[in-house]
């Protein structure tokens, strides 16, 4: 449905990914998708997503603050009386980091890892320029994300956890959220911890189950087999585009606001490149990152510097490692966890082998 624009080369199908099966960790283990909301340690085991609204320890400051230039990349950051962070701006960006609740993030039947973080992600309405800060609209702006409980980022992703979240709809009865998988079974494929078990090709529009026309006019239509799915670049344009603003085109080339494809998003996606492409090496300037970036991956043995997969990442997890989430065929959908395939970017595991670049959007 979306063809490669790959300088030519013909792309690999799912059956010639690396089949390498690394770590399938907590299998077995009970329970679904679990986030504490309020930080109060009240993880809801029965797979159900919260909304990430409320307010709890570790609030914001609403105090005097002040702002700070720093580099690598260019960047704003506002600081507390205390000197603590209150929120982080990169130039060219619209993602902004705020400090706030801290709240946990974990997959038990997937993994024994849980994220904690006290990073909100949200979305500016303009990419961040240096002195944005001075003006109209971003004094009004960040005074209401200071104190800002509903759903960010994060919240919204997991609002898609392939281990079980609550359908919600809007007013014309569609769904646009609940439990997300990764496509259609794949009959040809016997495994399910193949990369190919589930097929690839569900876009946003297929999980809503609407037509959509994009700024160019392209008009497409949902299949209906692809009802609720959302392959990894499919999920990221579900939350980023869709739900949180940051526009949509359909090709694979530059174009205002997110392309189709995982290696298209890395090469001429909105916002700025963090970590550039590494070619066939690990990427590793793991300092570079912060919550919400976009990752990518190589994860076809024939083609070590294709990126064919993205995820969002989390931050450093209970264990201190860099995880991501993602939607995986392994899990049949969006996930943190360590099913075929340890979810991190540090160590020597699949995706961290695989690990490329990083957009900041």
């Amino acid at each position: 449905m979306h063809p490669a624009h790959d300088g030519g080369r013909s792309r690999p199908t799912r059956r010639a990914v690396f089949r390498t099966i690394a770590g399938v960790a907590a299998a077995g283990v009970a329970g679904g998708y679990a986030w504490d909301r309020l930080g109060h340690g009240s993880d809801d085991g029965g797979g159900t997503a919260a909304d990430g609204t409320g307010s709890g320890t570790g609030a914001r400051s609403t105090g005097p603050h002040t702002f700070e230039r720093l580099s690598a990349p260019d960047r704003t950051v506002v600081r507390a009386g205390d000197g603590g962070t209150l929120a982080t701006f990169t130039d060219g960006a619209r993602t902004a980091v705020l400090t706030g609740p801290s709240r946990t993030f974990s997959e038990p039947r997937t993994t024994e890892a849980k994220v904690i973080t006290d990073a909100w992600v949200r979305v500016l309405p303009h990419a961040w320029q240096p002195g944005m800060e001075k003006s109209a609209w971003f004094k009004g702006w960040f005074k209401k994300a200071l104190g800002d409980s509903s759903p960010d980022v994060f919240a919204v992703a997991f609002q898609y956890s392939s281990a079980g979240a609550p359908d919600k709809h809007d007013a014309k009865g569609v769904r646009y959220a609940g439990t997300a998988h990764f496509g259609p079974r794949n009959s040809a494929v016997k495994n399910p911890l193949d990369f190919a078990y589930y097929d690839e090709q569900s876009d946003f529009y297929d999980y809503l189950g609407i037509d959509w026309t994009f700024p160019d006019g392209t008009h497409v239509q949902p299949e209906q087999a692809r009802y609720g799915d959302v392959d990894c670049s499919g999920f990221q344009r579900l939350v980023w585009g869709y739900r949180m603003g940051i526009p949509l085109h359909n090709t694979n080339t530059k174009g205002p606001g997110l392309p189709r494809r995982a290696y298209a998003i890395a090469a001429y996606g909105p916002g700025r490149t963090v970590i550039p492409h590494t070619g066939r090496k690990q990427a590793t300037d793991l300092d570079a990152l912060q919550p919400g970036d976009l990752v990518f991956f190589a994860i076809i043995k024939e083609r070590p510097d294709f990126i064919d997969h993205v995820g969002m990442y989390m931050g450093l997890d209970d264990q201190g490692r860099h995880r991501f989430y993602s939607s995986r065929s392994a899990a049949n959908g969006p996930t943190l966890g360590d099913l075929s395939g340890h979810a991190l970017l540090d160590g020597t595991d699949f995706y961290a082998r695989g690990f490329r670049a990083a957009r900041r959007l």
